[in-house]
């Protein structure tokens, strides 16, 4: 079994800068700094032939390369438990759309995403061990202005996740490229 999902990788700069981020909140599991990523969809466990037929779908994705631009902080809480803090990424029209054709190249490929809202994200941490809601709030003010160089994004990728003790390893599987502007045809 294939562990998997879709998602933008970062370019180095932006790895670097949000690096500098992970530090001063007690209890926090700091992800690596190369697993950065944005999830456009995921998978999780696969058989080969379920990932093929992934991969044939992806490929015929057609979408225009764009901007993305990475600006603020923010956290995920459930039941007022915080999991996880994040870096938020801006919801531009092209992203949405590679997202929606991601969403569709699964539904053909018979896989059944999970119905929630898009919400595109880069995360930086998880919790179990909860830090105190005053150096959680000092932590996101602290961080909260945070806005990056636009970097282009100029393909898509599918990721295999690799589980172990020290978090898990993503694997790039795939690259699909996307269209330069000049490349793409204009919708009627």
């Amino acid at each position: 079994m294939l562990r998997l999902f879709v998602g933008l990788d970062l370019a180095p700069t932006a790895r670097e800068r949000l690096a500098v981020l992970a530090s001063g909140l007690q209890g926090a599991r700091w992800v690596d700094p190369p697993s950065y990523h944005v999830t456009l969809a995921f998978i999780g466990e696969v058989d080969a032939a379920v990932a093929q037929n992934l991969d044939r779908e992806l490929s015929l994705v057609k979408a225009a390369s764009f901007d993305l631009e990475i600006s603020g902080v923010g956290s995920f809480e459930t039941k007022g438990k915080l999991r996880a803090i994040w870096a938020g990424v801006t919801l531009s029209k092209p992203l949405e759309l590679l997202q929606g054709r991601v969403a569709a190249a699964c539904a053909r490929a018979e896989i059944k995403l999970e119905a929630r809202k898009f919400k595109p994200h880069v995360s930086l941490a998880r919790f179990k061990e909860q830090p105190s809601k005053e150096r959680l709030g000092d932590w996101l003010m602290t961080n909260g202005l945070l806005l990056l160089n636009k970097q282009t994004v100029k393909d898509f990728v599918l990721f295999r996740s690799h589980l172990g003790g020290t978090g898990p390893y993503y694997e790039a599987l795939v690259r699909y490229p996307l269209l330069s502007i000049s490349t793409v045809p204009l919708e009627r």
